[in-house]
């Protein structure tokens, strides 16, 4: 007899409450193992892949791609004993009642959070009860739906907004040749759009998105000329953190505007060095570790405003977060003890942690715990901003753009590389005095990176 077991969204990460289906990687009539990678989802915080504790034939999938699920709702449901091996109930009578939900406890897996889920299972009218003799092995029974050997095509979120079938890369990609991933049909098994769909529409040969795709499912009101996207995942998230950050924490802005052609010279003595070769050093390099040597003089801007306990609490360690532009919106992931690192070493992190964003495979662990964070606008070509602070942090330093500047030189106007920085602090925690010793030290050692050696 088969048995059916609901597979629900579980926790991938501490206070998640909900994720939105990106895409399924099995359909019904598929078999899976345990440990299998069955669907991605997209949270608050990063895409995750999430595997399945069981084995056994899929039957069901229980959402859509694009839709939002809360956790603990079963999104797929799956035949454990596709061979009908287990054990028959005893015969129930003829008049039997639908039997009460039974709970099993789903352990974490590999790609889970921390807590347990538990799921719940209803067994189809007058069907047998489990056998008293054995309850660790009774399971509920639901009718088996007739196996569907075709994907999910792209649905309407309940909002109305269309969501490209599309992973991370292929959306990283659109974006940088400038395609509308709403105006395309993907040619991939249940719609999804491959990385030769956007190519082709780059080129100008795609096959353009059904009139429902882009008009209904967009959200696209050809009376109004507007088109309509529900707030959701990493944009939601990070819209009621800014605000929760504004309204909570005092927030105060310095600028510091330098010269930092030393710091540009010594760059290219690194790239030509057999130690740093292969290794990708930036201005935000220099940055990272300048924040990391400035923030153990004034400890202040690494320390955090506990309202609850009524207590600052200082950090002896920087978790440097760093803003990063991915295809899912503003991420911070953690380059974790940062303060511990050689220039090297940290160049090489940051590379990884940023080619990991940008590809969407950030995972929630990696944004969590941060101390002070830095954000870079001049890779966008702008010169300075006040940037909101992180929740649970101090300060956010912000990196403007190098340019070349009319700059006074012993008395002479010379052409110098000219760098803009900004530093948003809580004046709850730091001080004006500590905020701007902060700044000019962070300045100074990207003014020119020698002074390094008499911290």
């Amino acid at each position: 007899m088969p048995e059916y077991k609901h597979f629900p969204l579980a926790d991938t990460a501490e206070g998640l409450t909900e994720a939105d289906i990106i895409a399924w990687q099995v359909k019904p009539g598929d078999i899976v193992t345990v440990n299998q990678i069955v669907v991605e989802v997209e949270t608050a915080k990063a895409a995750v892949e999430l595997p399945i504790p069981w084995a056994g034939v899929v039957t069901e999938l229980l959402a859509e791609p694009g839709q939002t699920v809360e956790v603990g709702t079963p999104i797929l449901t799956i035949d454990v004993d596709p061979g009908g091996k287990a054990a028959p109930s005893a015969p129930a009578p003829a008049a039997a009642k639908e039997e009460e939900p039974a709970e099993e406890e789903m352990k974490p897996l590999v790609g889970y959070g921390s807590k347990a889920v538990v799921t719940q299972r209803r067994a189809r009218k007058g069907a047998a009860p489990a056998a008293p003799a054995a309850p660790a092995a009774a399971v509920a029974v639901a009718p088996a739906p007739a196996p569907v050997p075709a994907a999910p095509a792209p649905v309407a979120t309940p909002k109305g907004g269309y969501v490209p079938l599309a992973k991370p890369p292929v959306r990283k990609l659109a974006k940088d040749l400038g395609v509308d991933l709403h105006a395309l049909t993907g040619t991939a098994e249940g719609g999804v759009i491959t990385r030769d769909d956007v190519h082709a529409a780059a080129n100008g040969s795609a096959a353009p998105a059904t009139t429902a795709a882009s008009t209904v499912d967009s959200g696209y009101d050809p009376a109004t000329r507007e088109r309509r996207v529900a707030i959701k995942g990493v944009r939601k998230a990070t819209a009621a953190a800014m605000v929760q950050s504004a309204y909570a924490a005092p927030h105060v802005t310095e600028f510091l505007t330098i010269d930092v052609t030393p710091m540009m010279e010594f760059r290219e003595k690194l790239k030509k060095s057999r130690e740093f070769a292969g290794v990708k050093v930036t201005p935000l390099t220099f940055a990272a570790k300048a924040v990391c040597m400035a923030a153990k003089r004034t400890p202040d801007v690494n320390a955090v405003w506990d309202e609850a306990a009524q207590e600052i609490v200082y950090k002896d360690y920087v978790h440097l977060g760093i803003a990063a532009a991915t295809p899912r919106g503003l991420v911070v992931p953690k380059v974790r003890d940062a303060d511990s690192m050689s220039l090297k070493e940290l160049a090489i992190a940051l590379t990884e942690l940023t080619d990991v964003a940008r590809e969407g495979k950030t995972t929630p662990a990696a944004m969590l715990g941060g101390t002070i964070t830095i954000t870079n606008v001049g890779v966008f070509g702008v010169d300075t901003g006040t940037p909101i602070i992180n929740p649970g942090e101090s300060a956010i330093l912000c990196l403007g753009a190098i340019k070349d500047t009319p700059w006074v030189v012993d008395g002479e106007i010379k052409v110098r590389k000219v760098l803009q920085l900004s530093l948003s602090f809580d004046h709850r925690v730091v001080d004006g005095q500590q905020g701007s010793e902060f700044l000019a030290d962070v300045g100074a050692l990207l003014a020119d990176p020698a002074v390094a050696i008499t911290y």
